[in-house]
């Protein structure tokens, strides 16, 4: 079954990409055309609790790797410009992205909207050659160098990335309290954690360190080892808020891609060829025959999923264009039925 998608949200967000653009020559919609939508977007309404940070989110976080990358930064502007007028207000990016011009390009878009209080920035350190890994020097470079390439004075969610090099986890957790008391970062995010590691800064938090309240974990419908297990339970058990990167298997689960002859050239390429078998092809067509039934694209569909599951807040998802957002926005909208859910894990099996 869908809530408000297919009916009101679907409809309206329709209604916000089919409105005609003022002054051109459809100024005068058919009678059919939906009715522009007016005053803010339905989407705003819709809020879940992204853990103990104390904020509150649209169920969709958008996503900045491919901005400055394979989206130059007016059509990275467009995308967000398009995922805030839908009700979103949480952007997600590194400093590893496109070496910090992903970082650049969102700062530059939140000084020219002045919707800076608006929006929950959230952003992953530990990646940029410059200053590697989460030791305590090179945490709070990062830091500093993220707050000016985002041209603002906090980072709401500082997710530590753990892949980049390791220090010991008391240390990065003392450097991540002074950023927190000097009002430089609001709360702490983990990427690249192991269970045992949750478990450690649990025990750390007994002792006034920051608390980790927020994973980031490459989770979607076909690449599930690395949550599913040890790691799912412990976040379960703290009450760690999962915000899933890799939602969308590097868009092999949007259903654009089914042959070989016509993958993206690239790393891209040979990630959606990874998927190409026949297990991703029963995922396809389980997505298919839902997406059908409720009428919203496959894309939506694997945000649904993300939903359905426990501890889930919001899924990072990021977008090539202006119609990626809404196809994937819609997915915020629909909640799948147990009939559904089963039918998908089937195709999984």
């Amino acid at each position: 079954m869908a809530i408000f998608g297919v009916g009101s949200i679907t409809g309206s967000l329709r209604a916000v990409v089919d409105a005609p653009v003022r002054g051109s020559s459809t100024d005068t919609p058919h009678p059919s055309a939906p009715i522009p939508v007016v005053g803010p977007a339905i989407g705003s309404n819709l809020r879940v609790a992204l853990g103990e940070t104390g904020f509150e989110i649209f169920p969709l976080t958008l996503g900045g790797a491919e901005f400055g990358w394979n989206v130059d930064l007016e059509s990275s502007h467009d995308i967000i410009d398009r995922y805030v007028e839908l009700g979103g207000n949480s952007l997600h990016t590194a400093d590893s992205f496109s070496g910090g011009r992903s970082e650049h390009i969102i700062g530059q878009w939140l000084e020219s909207r002045g919707l800076r209080d608006d929006i929950v920035v959230a952003a992953r350190v530990g990646g940029h050659p410059d200053n590697p890994g989460i030791g305590p020097v090179n945490l709070v470079r990062a830091v500093e160098a993220s707050l000016g390439r985002l041209r603002t004075d906090r980072i709401d969610v500082l997710y530590l990335d753990a892949t980049g090099g390791r220090a010991a986890l008391e240390d990065t957790l003392a450097t991540a309290e002074w950023l927190v008391e000097a009002g430089k970062v609001r709360a702490i995010g983990a990427f690249g954690f192991t269970a045992a590691d949750l478990v450690e800064a649990r025990i750390l938090s007994s002792a006034g360190f920051p608390r980790v309240t927020v994973l980031d974990v490459p989770y979607n419908i076909l690449r599930r080892q690395e949550f599913d297990g040890d790691l799912r339970l412990v976040a379960d058990a703290q009450g760690i808020a999962v915000t899933p990167s890799h939602a969308l298997e590097h868009g092999f689960l949007t259903g654009a891609h089914r042959s070989r002859g016509r993958l993206p050239l690239g790393q891209r390429g040979v990630q959606i060829a990874s998927s190409l078998n026949r297990r991703g092809s029963r995922v396809l067509r389980a997505l298919d025959t839902i997406g059908a039934e409720i009428g919203v694209p496959d894309s939506a569909v694997a945000i649904a999923w993300l939903l359905a599951q426990r501890t889930v807040a919001a899924p990072i998802v990021n977008a090539f264009n202006e119609r990626h957002v809404f196809e994937m926005v819609q997915g915020a909208g629909v909640r799948l039925s147990r009939a559904q859910l089963a039918d998908i894990a089937r195709a999984n099996a």
